[in-house]
């Protein structure tokens, strides 16, 4: 489903490279988790799926299902079916979460030429979703993430993509500012979404996380580079010895 060939990505304003020379296939319906140090490019690897214009490619390619994204604007890519979850969530006052919730759903359905929801459909499924959160409903009528706590806002997020019902989700760093229960609440989110069509990027600092959203594979990634893949040993290897040691057997 997501195929990266030799990529290489700066910063867009200053030029400086971060991503040199990236090669990572997921395939559909695998979860595949991408860990690293800080510094290593895995955030920056989550924006240029998205789109964002900070970053610019100059090499290489990404390629998903099988066509090239490059030229995709991020409303584009989102129609296509990627989904990023950002590690610090946007806040936009004065757009009620219901409302910014109804406005996405329907530009993807009229994106993809269907129908757009009625009030009563749409009032359905987002109740559905967010009780499987364990969200109140009452939430959803406050600004997007306006004074929402880290657990509110990753929860929006989660509920989202459940509703967008995208083919490739990816998370940067979607455990960051959780509490125990939030993080269980967000990864049995997550989980109800793996499927045999669908993919999921996760991307963490800790191990802790793949407790609970167990990885097919595990990605190291550091100096913009994957220098080592593996199961989900992969990861417990690196909560118990740190990266120095894969980074060595790289250098």
């Amino acid at each position: 489903m997501l195929e990266i060939r030799n990529l290489h990505a700066r910063i867009a304003e200053d030029g400086t490279e971060i991503i040199r020379g990236l090669n990572l296939t997921v395939n559909a319906g695998e979860v595949a988790a991408i860990m690293g140090p800080n510094g290593s490019g895995k955030s920056t690897l989550s924006y240029i799926l998205a789109g964002r214009e900070d970053y610019e490619v100059t090499e290489g390619d990404i390629l998903y299902n099988g066509e090239s994204i490059l030229e995709m604007d991020p409303a584009e890519r989102a129609s296509a079916g990627i989904f990023l979850a950002f590690q610090y969530p946007m806040e936009i006052p004065g757009v009620a979460t219901m409302e910014f919730l109804k406005t996405a759903i329907n530009a993807q359905r009229k994106a993809r030429g269907e129908e757009e929801l009625k009030i009563p459909d749409l009032l359905k499924r987002v109740r559905a979703a967010a009780d499987e959160l364990n969200m109140d409903m009452s939430m959803l009528k406050r600004p997007l993430n306006v004074g929402f706590s880290g657990g509110e806002k990753k929860r929006a997020e989660i509920l989202q993509m459940k509703l967008l019902e995208p083919k490739l989700c990816v998370l940067d760093e979607t455990d960051s500012g959780l509490d125990i229960d939030a993080l269980k609440i967000v990864a049995e989110g997550v989980n109800s979404l793996r499927s045999p069509d669908r993919a999921v990027v996760v991307i963490t600092h800790y191990q802790r996380l793949l407790d609970y959203i167990v990885p097919d594979k595990v990605h190291v990634l550091y100096r913009g580079q994957v220098i080592k893949s593996g199961d989900k040993e992969l990861a417990l290897e690196l909560e118990k010895n740190g990266y120095a040691g894969i980074i060595g057997e790289a250098a």
